[in-house]
């Protein structure tokens, strides 16, 4: 299989560049020579490669940033990858994406399956949004993975800047009042492998079949952010053997940390459907999070040549 991760760098294109390996050949596609909003740069790369899998692991994702550029976002999450669908269409191949759980509004109860409206409370989520749906209306073999608060050793995310500022302050104030499930982009990588394998064969599309659409994928269990922020910051005081002070974690609500762009409040998402058609079953958070301390803490420390 010739598989394009189109992500050079980021947490989860990384995560599949060293996952998919074991199921043919992996080419990853980015910057500088492919710009997701320049849909020729896309367009050529994809066609080069003749693929017979596209996974889509770049997106714009600052979420209050979006705010102010909304054009970028949609370009990025909305144009590009249905333009990616248009092309794994037009090469016969099967087309992985990821989505977000802030494409509803957190006023549900219970966890949010695949069935409930989508009702997005900031421009990021409305591209992602725009995204799904636009890639559903190019009627490929697609599969849309909805996940939530994605961490992982590398990149810009929660786990990072909670483990950089636990050693630089003495207090965090965390948002205690939205509640979701922190997924590990390795997991989410694991998964897709998982999926992939489960489709190949002599036609992955025709095994595909009536299976291709969304699907939610997060892990098991829930929390804060306050929660996993004490998590986070108790994995690494177990690490280290209390050598060094770290940060007291204070809960705060939503009013006390005014962001540019609104959260829902309940991020949680139902993985039923994915268990059922595919017999994927990502771990608990809790059971994920240690090995990402410890990847992160080794990736840094490989940086700074120890």
């Amino acid at each position: 299989m010739n598989i394009i991760v189109v992500g050079r760098n980021g947490q989860l294109a990384w995560e599949l560049r060293h996952c998919l390996h074991v199921l043919g050949t992996v080419i990853a596609i980015g910057r500088p020579e492919v710009d997701l909003a320049e849909p020729d740069s896309v367009r050529r790369a994809i066609r080069e490669y003749e693929p017979d899998v596209i996974v889509n692991a770049a997106a714009y994702t600052a979420v209050d940033q979006a705010e102010a550029d909304r054009d970028l976002a949609f370009r990025v999450n909305a144009d590009a990858p249905a333009l990616m669908a248009e092309e794994a269409k037009r090469a016969g191949a099967l087309f992985v994406t990821y989505s977000t759980d802030y494409v509803f509004d957190g006023r549900k109860e219970s966890p949010y399956t695949e069935l409930d409206p989508a009702n997005p409370l900031n421009t990021y989520a409305a591209s992602k949004l725009a995204g799904d749906r636009a890639v559903e209306d190019v009627g490929g073999f697609s599969l849309i993975l909805r996940t939530s608060w994605v961490y992982g050793p590398r990149g810009k995310n929660f786990l990072r800047t909670i483990m950089k500022l636990a050693v630089e302050r003495e207090e965090l104030r965390v948002v205690d009042d939205q509640i979701g499930a922190p997924t590990s982009s390795e997991d989410i990588a694991q998964a897709t492998g998982q999926m992939i394998r489960h489709l190949a064969g002599h036609s992955r599309l025709q095994a595909l079949g009536d299976r291709r659409g969304i699907y939610n994928l997060t892990s098991q269990g829930s929390v804060s952010w306050c929660g996993f922020a004490r998590a986070i910051v108790e994995e690494m005081g177990r690490r280290r053997m209390n050598e060094e002070r770290l940060a007291k974690v204070v809960p705060i609500s939503t009013q006390d940390y005014p962001t540019a762009a609104a959260r829902p409040k309940n991020s949680m998402l139902s993985n039923e459907k994915i268990s059922r058609t595919f017999g994927v079953v990502l771990p608990d958070w809790k059971v994920s999070l240690p090995k990402v301390v410890e990847a992160t803490e080794a990736f840094e420390a490989a940086k700074m040549g120890h």
